[in-house]
C-alpha cells in the first residue's frame, strides 16, 4: 500500500521537528498504541493493539529512523510482530518545508505491508485499514504540534481538559 499526502500545519518547523524525534509524540499519535519509549537516536520500542477486520493482535515492534537531514527530512521504518496474526511494516518518508501562509508543510510518502493471518484479509481490507491508520497518526500529530486556534476561548479549553480528550497543541505549549 503507498499513500502519499501534505499537511498544512500551524506551527513552526523547530516544533515540527521535535514532535517527529519524541517517544511521547509519537506514542500519542499512533492509533492503538499503549506503550512506546526510546530515542531518536537509537530508535523506539513500541506495543500496539489493533484490529483488522475479524483479526485483533497486539504488535510489538521497534521503529527506527534515518536519512535524517535536520530540521528538514526523514524516515521513520518500523515492524511488529502480532503473534499469530502476523506481521506489518511500514516507513514513512516525512519532509518539512515552509508553508506558503506560514507553519510548516509536512509532506510524507508511506509504504506499508502485512503478512501472515493479516495479508490472508485481502488487499482491499488491509490498503483501506493502512489508509485510515496512516491518515489517523498525521492527523494527531498535526493536533498535537499546532498552535492553538485564536477563537478557542478558556471555557472551551475547561470543557475539552473535563471530558478527558487531549487538547489542541499539547506538546506546542510543552516546549513553550
Amino acid at each position: 500500500m503507498q499513500l502519499t499526502d501534505t499537511r498544512d500545519i500551524n506551527a513552526d518547523r523547530e516544533t515540527v521537528w521535535a514532535g517527529l524525534l519524541s517517544a511521547e509524540v509519537l506514542g500519542a499519535c499512533v492509533p492503538g498504541c499503549k506503550e512506546m519509549n526510546g530515542s531518536a537516536s537509537e530508535g523506539f520500542e513500541a506495543t500496539v493493539v489493533q484490529k483488522v477486520g475479524p483479526v485483533k493482535a497486539t504488535f510489538k515492534g521497534a521503529v527506527s529512523l534515518s536519512d535524517i537531514v535536520e530540521g528538514q527530512s526523514l524516515t521513520l521504518a518500523g515492524e511488529g510482530k502480532g503473534g499469530a496474526a502476523g506481521f506489518a511494516k511500514g516507513e514513512a518518508r516525512v519532509s518539512l518545508e515552509d508553508a506558503p501562509d506560514g507553519g510548516t508543510r509536512l509532506i510524507y510518502d508511506v509504504e506499508a505491508k502485512v503478512g501472515g493471518k493479516l495479508a490472508q484479509l485481502g488487499s482491499r481490507i488491509i490498503d483501506g485499514f493502512a489508509k485510515k491508520m496512516a491518515d489517523q497518526f498525521f492527523e494527531n500529530f498535526q493536533q498535537a504540534v499546532e498552535e492553538p486556534e485564536e477563537d478557542t476561548s478558556a471555557a472551551e479549553a475547561e470543557a475539552d481538559v473535563g471530558e478527558g480528550t487531549s487538547k489542541k497543541g499539547w506538546f506546542k505549549k510543552m516546549l513553550g
